[in-house]
């Protein structure tokens, strides 16, 4: 062994980490200093605490009489032992479960949790209830004015529906209420009620056929004594058609009530058809409700939608129709044969839709007329929807 390796051997090690130093290379008998056989890597390898560092050119493992001496840890770095504790102890805490979510949180924190949670789950709870509930329809009275001399029932104010009209709501399996008048200035028996608590706890109203519209109503005067129509019933009647469509409530009408809705938004009507327009078809006669004509839908009508066809059969009960179309309706349908005006829609609200014709006079699933029955489960489904 040489002296230099002799005194290198002799030294203390290293205690820093990083590159191992040169060893310094004797000179050759010239004089000149040998070429170095170690070339400086170009980066460390990592150095184990618990291995040895062999330098180039000093003696290995291999040769007995030297061993090489370990590298210490540098600071900051823990030891052997240490390490290994450390690398037991995450080993048992991962077989261990995750402790619950927010389980570090404060109580009151967990409480506010726990009853917004169980609110939401009522809320929810009472939402379902709502929705199952059992549909209330409300229908429009017809008024039986009494009559000049005569006794009993006739003598008095009588608030009737046709029987066909509520059966034909309650065949979708939901309730229907008669609407009647209101008076908050009755002497005998007076009320607080209007008709505005009707619109608030219904959800939705059928406005049924019967007498002609008031010509008054649109600010015209009867052309004959029989057309004069029933200036109180439409007095009574728009004001609970604007009630309902003001609380956001569907508004089916059918007849008179498809007239009075389109004078209840500006429209006028004929007064009578056969007058008003010599060349329409007889929309009424002694046949009642067997008389029948072609119904035509106009591009893009969305009553078309609900009943998917393009033609279809009605029946036609009416001597009076839409004249002037009143503002933000829209027709829906019209007579094939002639083109007056069979059905009208308001824009402006989720469902508020007039049939001129009868459609609870029509059977469902009938060969001959149309089926209504999917325009009565628009209008429920409408008032389902609107519950909230």
């Amino acid at each position: 062994m040489s002296d230099i390796q002799d005194s290198e051997a002799n030294l203390p090690p290293d205690r820093t980490p990083g590159p191992v130093p040169a060893k310094p290379v004797p000179a050759d008998t010239s004089g000149t200093p040998a070429t170095s056989q170690n070339p400086a890597p170009a980066s460390p390898a990592p150095i184990s605490a618990a291995s040895p560092v062999v330098q180039a050119g000093s003696p290995t493992s291999a040769d007995p009489a030297v061993t090489a001496a370990p590298v210490q840890p540098g600071p900051g770095a823990r030891p052997a032992a240490e390490a290994t504790h450390a690398q037991a102890q995450q080993s048992a805490y991962s077989s261990l479960p995750p402790p619950p979510h927010h389980a570090g949180d404060a109580p009151w924190a967990q409480t506010w949790r726990f009853l917004t949670a169980r609110l939401r789950q009522l809320s929810d709870k009472a939402g379902r209830r709502v929705m199952q509930r059992t549909l209330k329809i409300g229908v429009s009275a017809r008024i039986f004015h009494p009559e000049s001399g005569a006794k009993g029932l006739r003598s008095k104010t009588l608030q009737y529906l046709e029987e066909s009209i509520a059966q034909w709501v309650m065949s979708r399996d939901v309730l229907v209420f008669m609407i009647p008048t209101v008076n908050t200035n009755g002497l005998v028996h007076p009320s607080n009620i209007r008709l505005r608590d009707y619109a608030k706890h219904l959800d939705g109203l059928v406005l049924q056929g019967g007498a002609d519209v008031s010509p008054q109503s649109y600010a015209q005067a009867a052309t004959r004594p029989e057309w004069s129509g029933d200036r109180v019933r439409d007095m009574y009647e728009l004001e609970l058609l604007h009630e309902f469509v003001e609380a956001g409530k569907p508004v089916l009408g059918i007849c008179r009530g498809c007239q009075l809705i389109n004078v209840a938004f500006g429209g006028t009507l004929y007064q009578d058809i056969a007058t008003d327009v010599p060349t329409a078809i007889l929309h009424v006669n002694d046949q009642y409700d067997s008389n029948y004509h072609a119904l035509h839908f106009p591009q893009g009508s969305s009553l078309a939608g609900m009943v998917k066809t393009e033609n279809a059969m009605v029946n036609s009960i009416h001597h009076q129709a839409v004249r002037d179309l009143g503002r933000d309706l829209s027709v829906e349908a019209v007579s094939g044969p002639d083109q007056i005006v069979e059905a009208i829609r308001y824009r402006k609200a989720p469902f508020v839709m007039g049939l001129q014709w009868h459609p609870e006079f029509h059977r469902a699933g009938g060969a001959e007329l149309l089926d209504c029955t999917p325009i009565l489960d628009s209008f429920l489904r409408a008032a389902r929807e609107t519950r909230f």
